[in-house]
């Protein structure tokens, strides 16, 4: 299939052109489900961009004509929905009462236990921030 048409006036050069039968070729290998616009164009030589182009202008051909979307997936309006189910979950464990930070440093030789109120962490966060300094 000769996608590009070869024509060189004055010695200049030319936009590529692509026949209505690539861009349709391109257009419905991009509506493939799970098939990347850019792998398709990548695929076919040509940039990403042209090929969304094809595709919304293909999309917005088609609405005109009031022909829907031309691709072989179903659009989720049209898929019956499931009913709901119920699931019965466990009962959440009681809430663990708030007890003390424990942390343990190392630094070197030195070994630090560190004990602080849970009702404090943002004072322990400060004092650890200075501590490390």
């Amino acid at each position: 299939m000769n996608t590009i048409s070869k024509e060189v006036v004055d010695g200049r050069r030319r936009r590529r052109t692509h026949s209505a039968e690539f861009k349709a070729h391109v257009v419905a290998a991009c509506m493939q489900p799970g098939v990347s616009i850019a792998a398709v164009a990548m695929a076919n030589g040509v940039n990403a961009n042209l090929a969304r182009r094809w595709v919304h202008q293909d999309e917005f051909a088609h609405d005109r004509q009031g022909l829907g979307r031309p691709t072989s997936v179903t659009p989720a309006a049209s898929i019956e929905s499931a009913s709901f189910v119920p699931l019965q979950l466990p009962q959440p464990a009681a809430p663990v009462a708030a007890t003390d930070i424990r942390i343990e440093l190392r630094r070197g030789a030195t070994s630090i236990s560190v004990h602080w109120p849970a009702h404090a962490a943002g004072e322990c966060a400060t004092w650890m921030r200075e501590l490390l300094r």
